[in-house]
């Protein structure tokens, strides 16, 4: 199994070699990044959380374990969604690209939890 590390999509480097298979796990396109910067990372936007879950959350910290309990629970019901995300995380190290501003308040700290998680099992 590989290591799955989160950044945040305005930090990437393209030559990075720890990132491994990179997913940008947004359900919305970043503002101010092209698709040229991306260029290999797969987007795995229906891995993200769902867009009443995500209006709802607003990145707002009081909320983060509502949500968190709130966006484990959409996985558990679609993991078919996060499906290529395990796969890949299954033969090598996988990075998670989000956009969200907090580090430590976001929903790819909730995704690499779940996929942790279904790893282990």
């Amino acid at each position: 199994m590989g290591e799955i590390m989160i950044e945040r999509v305005y930090d990437y480097r393209q030559d990075s070699e720890r990132a491994g298979t990179v997913f940008l796990v947004d359900r919305l396109w970043p503002r101010g990044v092209g698709k040229e910067d991306l260029e290999g990372v797969t987007w795995a936007q229906d891995a993200a959380p769902s867009p009443n879950l995500r209006v709802w959350f607003g990145h707002t910290a009081d909320r983060f374990a509502e949500f968190s309990s709130r966006y484990r629970g959409e996985l558990d019901k679609h993991p078919e969604r996060a499906e290529p995300l395990l796969e890949a995380a299954r033969s090598g190290p996988v990075t998670l690209l989000y956009a969200a501003k907090d580090p430590e308040v976001n929903h790819a700290l909730v995704l690499k939890g779940w996929l942790e998680d279904r790893l282990a099992a």
